[in-house]
């Protein structure tokens, strides 16, 4: 095999590629280079992708994140009629938070338990209430977040303030939204 290889080396040469006449030499450079290439061959979804991999170490949850004002809360004494499952629908969401009436944070209803049973309208939110949760910090960075998805199984965390406040949610679906597109 080698003996064919360095046979066949020499003859292959001319239909190589030759080699870049520009190599950058810093990430700002490499940047760069990316802006000015065509879209034909490199397309805005791919350079989208590119930055962020590239600033994957970087970024924090609250980059991420979905803030608390864009949230959608359900209380634990809510029925879950026909209005109030039509909002949670609506939102677009998977997973809601259930607080008190003090929107203290008790649990998690999700969609597909929701999906599954048979729900009466004289049921309340804090029957089908999941009380296993994790928090993650708002500065944590994705490094930690992918941590804390290994360690826990979890997928949804709500996300805290430095003074311990809620100040979003923060999901798998998120992550690989930010790295795939």
């Amino acid at each position: 095999m080698r003996k064919f290889v360095a046979w066949i080396d020499p003859k292959w040469n001319k239909y190589r590629a030759p080699a870049p006449k520009y190599t950058p030499k810093t990430l700002n450079e490499f940047v760069d280079v990316m802006r000015r290439t065509p879209k034909d061959v490199l397309s805005a979804r791919d350079r989208k992708k590119i930055s962020a991999v590239m600033s994957f170490d970087g970024r924090k949850v609250k980059d991420i994140m979905i803030s608390k004002n864009n949230m959608v809360f359900v209380y634990e004494k809510d029925f879950l009629g026909p209005l109030t499952l039509d909002r949670l629908y609506k939102s677009g969401f998977m997973h809601f938070p259930v607080v008190d009436n003090k929107e203290h944070v008790k649990g998690v209803i999700h969609t597909d338990a929701l999906n599954t049973l048979e729900i009466k309208k004289t049921d309340r939110a804090e029957k089908y209430l999941d009380k296993n949760f994790q928090y993650l910090y708002e500065d944590d960075s994705l490094n930690k977040v992918i941590e804390e998805l290994r360690r826990t199984g979890c997928f949804y965390f709500l996300v805290l303030n430095e003074k311990e406040e809620l100040a979003g949610f923060f999901t798998l679906e998120m992550l690989l939204d930010y790295l795939i597109g």
